[in-house]
């Protein structure tokens, strides 16, 4: 067996070009869902610092 025999007996394919791609739009959806939440935090902590101060779960009936 040459050289270039055994190169192409190693290399294997690792699924086919729509699993690619598929793996690919969730690479990438991923990574704009993670955007977006870490640009959210910001908004989330202020939210939490008003429900705090509002009460929070001891506010109860006070606030409909």
């Amino acid at each position: 067996m040459n050289r270039m025999d055994h190169m192409k007996v190693q290399r294997k394919r690792t699924g086919t070009a729509a699993q690619r791609v598929l793996t690919a739009e969730v690479a990438v959806v991923g990574a704009l869902l993670l955007a977006l939440f870490v640009t959210e935090i910001p908004s989330m902590m202020r939210e939490m610092r008003i429900w705090r101060i509002a009460g929070g779960l001891r506010a109860g009936h006070r606030y409909p």
